[in-house]
């Protein structure tokens, strides 16, 4: 079992910057490829960015490419996602979630097992 937790969500204006930690416990935090995804009201859960297991390869959606930018320290069993440029359309909640590192990369909700509970972001016109 892996428990994940995020936090350092709020609310910002637009064009500002926030930077979301998921802190896990449990099973070897290093085995396991680590993601974002969110959720706006009334829509899906998406995809945002994923890490593998060594921090040596990331993937994202094309809406947050070269504004997001995910990373992981495995000493510390934490995952981050600093986001910059923010955009009222980013504003939604975020979750973190984990599993097997392969294959690599996975952007869809059903292929994690493991998931936080959600951390809000809102980003003001």
């Amino acid at each position: 079992q892996v428990q994940l937790a995020e936090s350092g969500g709020g609310l910002v204006q637009a064009g500002g910057s926030l930077r979301l930690s998921c802190a896990a416990s449990g099973r070897s935090f290093a085995n396991y490829a680590m993601s974002w995804f969110r959720q706006a009201p009334g829509q899906e859960r998406e995809f945002v960015a994923t890490i593998n297991w060594s921090a040596d390869h990331t993937y994202y959606a094309e809406s947050v490419k070269g504004r997001f930018t995910i990373s992981r320290d495995n000493t510390k069993n934490t995952m981050y996602l600093q986001m910059n440029s923010l955009k009222p359309e980013d504003s939604a909640v975020y979750y973190c979630s984990a599993d097997l590192s392969f294959p690599f990369p996975r952007d869809r909700v059903s292929e994690y097992g493991y998931w936080g509970q959600g951390t809000q972001v809102t980003v003001s016109s």
